[in-house]
């Protein structure tokens, strides 16, 4: 059964007390009541990564120092071609699990306040506005004027839907979500495995020849870009197999808030990225991993090593208690959705390269290197000032 919100945030409580003590008269990061400071460092450490440009500073280190290592992390830092796993594709997949997470916290503080109707309300605006705002980021940023942008499977709009999805079984039964969750994968594998179309045999999964790539092509008249390896993939059928990914971060929110040991919690964590990791790779011989169709054994390999990398944090900063560390991710972490839409407003990188256009450096790698350090550091010091006076950007 979902958390009972009477006692739902008894250790969130107890954690933001002893945080609060610890940061008198210091910087340290401060949970807020129904906030994990673990999630916000995870959230921030993802955030983090996309704004600090991931794979372009390592192609950059790349061309001023060619080796096998920066060779390996730039392989890393960007996103599969076709089939196979890279690490950059596990960063939408934290993205929905952190949602899924969240929810529980929001949705047992919102109700000692408003009714449920007040709250699904919230909610669908909620829904509106982040979808908007995925419609926007991704026409300006992929066709630099404002306009319907039709791949709909990038950031935003996936989250806005799983996001709805996972608000409406917030106080159903955990088998009740984890079935919905299920029947949402199951019903991927089984597309794919046996709907054929003209052209598309049934269980293909060839980059030119499958069925997610027909429907896209009837419905929206476009698809993912060939030979781009940014392109996010497919899209109609795309969008609800972020669901399951979101149900699972909306179980890991309600396991949190329980009243069960911290030790029982990090095995439980554990046992469900473990279990989401045996079950997608057993399946990949048959389902192959691809990102860009988020195939069935996708999205179970990528929940597993986001629950991973969340349980990482966790460990470390609330079951250890190491929050020393954790101020420059949390700082990010507070204004994610800021920070995300920053950039498409705000032309950081041409703007900074007008003052730094005079600094003498020693090559062109180098001088692009200062850009992404100045706006870097500009971005973080941006986002420690609203930290510092609490300014929270929430849609």
């Amino acid at each position: 059964m979902a958390a009972d919100p009477s006692s739902t945030v008894a250790e969130t409580r107890s954690t933001t007390a002893a945080a609060e003590q610890a940061g008198k008269g210091s910087l340290a990061p401060v949970a807020g009541e129904g906030r994990l400071v673990s999630l916000d460092t995870f959230r921030g450490f993802v955030m983090f990564m996309i704004a600090a440009g991931g794979g372009d500073v390592i192609r950059t280190l790349l061309s001023l120092k060619p080796n096998v290592l920066f060779h390996a992390l730039f392989v890393e830092m960007d996103h599969s071609i076709w089939a196979g796993l890279h690490f950059w594709d596990c960063i939408w997949p934290s993205f929905m699990l952190m949602v899924g997470m969240s929810i529980p916290f929001s949705f047992a503080k919102r109700s000692r306040t408003q009714s449920y109707p007040k709250m699904l309300g919230h909610a669908v605006k909620r829904f509106a506005v982040i979808f908007l705002l995925g419609t926007v980021q991704g026409s300006i940023s992929f066709t630099h004027h404002l306009e319907w942008y039709g791949e709909l499977s990038g950031v935003l709009q996936p989250i806005a839907i799983a996001y709805l999805v996972a608000f409406l079984l917030a106080r159903k039964r955990q088998w009740i979500q984890a079935a919905v969750g299920g029947a949402i994968l199951a019903a991927n594998g089984l597309i794919l495995a046996f709907v054929s179309a003209p052209g598309v045999p049934a269980g293909s999964y060839e980059q030119m020849v499958n069925i997610e790539r027909y429907v896209d092509l009837r419905v929206l008249g476009t698809t993912y870009a060939y030979g781009n390896t940014f392109g996010e993939g497919a899209t109609v059928l795309c969008m609800g197999y972020s669901i399951p990914i979101t149900i699972l971060g909306l179980l890991i929110g309600e396991w949190l808030m329980s009243a069960r040991s911290k030790e029982n919690k990090v095995k439980m964590i554990a046992g469900a990225g473990l279990l989401c990791l045996a079950v997608g790779y057993a399946l990949s011989p048959i389902v192959p991993v691809i990102f860009k169709l988020v195939t069935a054994s996708f999205v179970l390999v990528s929940a597993g090593w986001a629950s991973l990398m969340f349980l990482f944090f966790y460990w470390i900063i609330d079951v250890r208690g190491h929050q020393w560390w954790t101020l420059p991710l949390v700082v990010i972490g507070c204004n994610s959705i800021f920070i995300y839409m920053f950039p498409v407003f705000v032309p950081m990188y041409q703007i900074v390269s007008i003052f730094t256009q005079g600094v003498v450096v020693a090559s062109a790698p180098l001088r692009q290197l200062l850009n992404f350090a100045v706006v870097l550091v500009v971005q973080w010091l941006l986002l420690f000032w609203m930290y510092r006076h609490k300014i929270l950007i929430k849609v």
